[in-house]
């Protein structure tokens, strides 16, 4: 059944007969005629009662009735939805924890108000698991640290990170000249963060003996406070970690000091969510500009 039999089939039925629904619908009789009649033999019932001209609803039409204006109604409806510029609807948003965790409570807040016909939900993961499941159309956008990765996306820059190396209170300065540290604590690989430590280590000459993968920045600040390594996080997530004051902090070279956090998309899939979403980026970032100046 198609959308366009069953308008004809209801007109036939609100006009009571073929030809003032053929003169509703601006068709030739013959056309509604045939429509009817394929209709009938597509569900193999017959839908009207005809006594000469005149025709009546069957039992099996006036069931099929209720189903047909349910889902005119619906399709209209989809078609309002798909034409209206408003956000609405699922939004599936993707973000690498330390984003999840300490820079979108607010502006999702703020999100959430501005926009309450928008259920947002929200997926956790590296760079490149995120991008996959944008590709896959698994979510529909998401927060990456840089570089953007390599495939088919908008994107734009949504926070500005500051990296800190953080080891156990009192662990020696590290710097360009000290030695490596034995133990490094990291997310799994694909994680930009870890990427760029390692590239530090690697660009010197020479690696940690040993990586522990985690799965949490908690997890791994908690590891951190008993010496059992050092990582590479941003300075943001130390606001959430209620023993911060068993931490120090060590400072990476200009350069590799800062990351930006990208919201990136499929090209050619941007909406009226993803809009409102940049939006409020954009305006909170203005916002914070003024405030520093």
């Amino acid at each position: 059944m198609d959308l366009a039999g069953l308008r004809i089939f209801q007109a036939v039925v609100e006009e009571g007969g073929v030809t003032r629904a053929a003169e509703r619908l601006h068709r030739v009789q013959s056309n509604v005629t045939t429509r009817v009649r394929q209709l009938e033999e597509e569900l193999g019932v017959e839908l009207f009662i005809r006594e000469g001209k005149r025709m009546h609803l069957s039992p099996a039409g006036q069931v099929l009735l209720g189903y047909a204006e349910r889902m005119l109604d619906l399709a209209e409806e989809a078609r309002e939805a798909v034409l209206d510029p408003r956000p609405r609807g699922l939004f599936r948003l993707g973000a690498m924890e330390s984003t999840a965790a300490v820079r979108l409570p607010e502006p999702l807040s703020e999100y959430h108000r501005r926009h309450p016909e928008v259920e947002l939900t929200l997926k956790t993961g590296n760079p490149q698991q995120l991008a996959t499941a944008i590709l896959a159309g698994e979510i529909d956008a998401a927060f990456v640290a840089e570089p953007a990765p390599e495939a088919p996306f908008e994107q734009v820059v949504a926070f500005r990170e500051e990296l800190v190396l953080v080891a156990k209170s009192g662990h020696p300065p590290i710097t360009e000249d000290s030695p490596v540290p034995e133990t490094i604590i990291a997310f799994e690989q694909g994680c930009p963060h870890r990427s760029r430590l390692e590239s530090w280590f690697a660009a010197r000459g020479e690696m940690p003996a040993h990586t522990i993968q985690l799965s949490s920045y908690h997890a791994m600040l908690g590891c951190v406070v008993v010496g059992m390594g050092v990582a590479l996080l941003p300075s943001s997530v130390l606001s959430t970690f209620p023993e911060r004051k068993r931490l120090s902090l060590h400072p990476m070279p200009k350069g590799r000091d800062h990351a930006d956090t990208l919201l990136i998309w499929r090209k050619g899939a941007g909406s009226p969510k993803i809009a409102a979403l940049v939006e409020i980026i954009e305006r909170r970032q203005a916002g914070a500009q003024a405030d520093a100046a």
